[in-house]
């Protein structure tokens, strides 16, 4: 036992405190802030202090704390079966990616545990189709500046922003970046190896942008003309976010692969790669593989989160909630120029650049109980779930307020 922990006998259990140093310390939450449960959109303290969550997560928890629906769903699967793996069928993943295929430009779906294993499976459908047809020369992806798409290696590497590489891609495993937004730049750095384009249909790390209806057409063009796959990122921006079950669906381009997750799963890991028929038939038996990825647990919730997002209405009061909540940021802006500069994003995924540093809004905003993001471009991200009150979005935008006058 390490010398960071203590030993405890209680009613004859053994109980193993470990210290918070036990952790890596690649993460700075709040030391003076336990949570111990949440309903819809609040979270409560151990203290019982009650928060508003408009940071879901990061986009996860997409319909809130304990949803009656979603917990149905996971408590019924755990009576039965928790893992098989992919050795053998699961009914409920077939099902899950039939929905999707139906409700999507896909005809075939890969599961996977997170965003990032979404991204990593898309990178290789792309290089696989491009070997499947005859130009195994075709293997390099291009991305934009700015850009995030995970953690692994690849993700980083693809993502080229220096903060994240660090010292973790030493080259660059078959990528290259140009500006965001700028076509000339793409059409000069496609070459005979590049085999794709990979983009944030609405960049979520490096400040909330979307992308540009034309720019994102000239991309889709690009791609046609010559020979290469289209593959968007929605891991934070799908499920919902912006009003549409998929961000692009806004823009009306289709893409040949896309990466979704975090919402997707409700709170539960959950990624997928949604492909062709033309990409996704290359992925053959022995090409690619998880071991958790599609297991029962993740599918239950998974159909479970379809299951709500399908229902009628429900995106349409996201766009409605979505503009209501922009249109009362910007109004703060205009008041409040020496604090916020301008409103950003799409749907419920908004992206408020701020004059003050962020992390001091940021702060200020969390100590009067309401937790929002940070972003880049000094940015904070306010991301409620997707069923988000409207007394809710009225009691966060008089924290808000109240919070901005006194800065200002």
């Amino acid at each position: 036992m390490s010398k960071s922990a203590k030993k405890n006998i209680t009613d004859g259990q053994l109980v193993i405190e470990q210290s918070r140093d036990a952790l890596w310390p690649n993460y700075s939450p709040p030391q003076d802030l336990l949570f111990s449960h949440g309903v819809g959109s609040e979270l409560v303290t151990e203290n019982g202090e009650v928060y508003l969550d408009f940071l879901s997560g990061i986009a996860v928890t997409a319909f809130g704390h304990s949803h009656p629906h979603l917990v149905k769903a996971l408590q019924s699967q755990t009576e039965k079966l928790w893992h098989l793996s992919n050795i053998f069928r699961i009914p409920a993943s077939e099902r899950f990616a039939g929905q999707l295929v139906q409700h999507s430009f896909a005809d075939r779906v890969y599961f996977a545990n997170s965003g990032t294993e979404a991204i990593e499976a898309g990178i290789k459908a792309v290089r696989a189709y491009q070997a499947g047809i005859g130009h195994k020369e075709r293997f390099r992806l291009l991305g934009f500046t700015d850009s995030f798409h995970g953690r692994t290696i690849a993700a980083v590497a693809a993502s080229g922003n220096p903060g994240y590489m660090q010292n973790f891609a030493p080259t660059d495993h078959g990528f290259d970046q140009v500006p965001w937004g700028d076509l000339k730049a793409v059409k000069a750095a496609i070459s005979p190896q590049t085999a794709g384009i990979l983009i944030e249909t609405v960049q979520g790390e490096g400040g909330i942008r979307p992308v540009n209806r034309d720019f994102l057409a000239g991309l889709r063009a690009l791609c046609d003309s010559h020979g290469l796959l289209l593959m968007l990122d929605e891991v934070q921006c799908g499920a919902g976010r912006t009003g549409k079950l998929f961000a692009h669906e806004n823009f009306e381009i289709q893409p040949d692969v896309l990466a979704a997750a975090k919402g997707l799963g409700g709170g539960f890991p959950l990624g997928a790669c949604l492909a062709t028929e033309s990409v996704g038939k290359h992925m053959v038996v022995g090409t690619h593989g998880s071991t958790f990825g599609g297991n029962p647990l993740a599918m239950a919730v998974g159909n479970a989160v379809l299951d709500l997002l399908l229902e009628p209405g429900l995106l349409d009061e996201v766009s409605r909630k979505g503009a209501e909540l922009r249109t009362a940021l910007e109004n703060l802006v205009t008041a409040h120029p020496s604090v916020l500069e301008r409103v950003t994003g799409m749907g419920l995924m908004i992206g408020v650049k701020c004059v003050v540093p962020n992390v001091d809004l940021m702060a200020a905003l969390r100590t009067n109980r309401l937790l929002v993001g940070r972003a880049g471009d000094n940015m904070i991200r306010l991301l409620p779930p997707l069923n988000v009150s409207d007394a809710h979005l009225e009691q966060a935008l008089n924290t808000i307020t109240d919070t901005i006058e006194k800065l200002a």
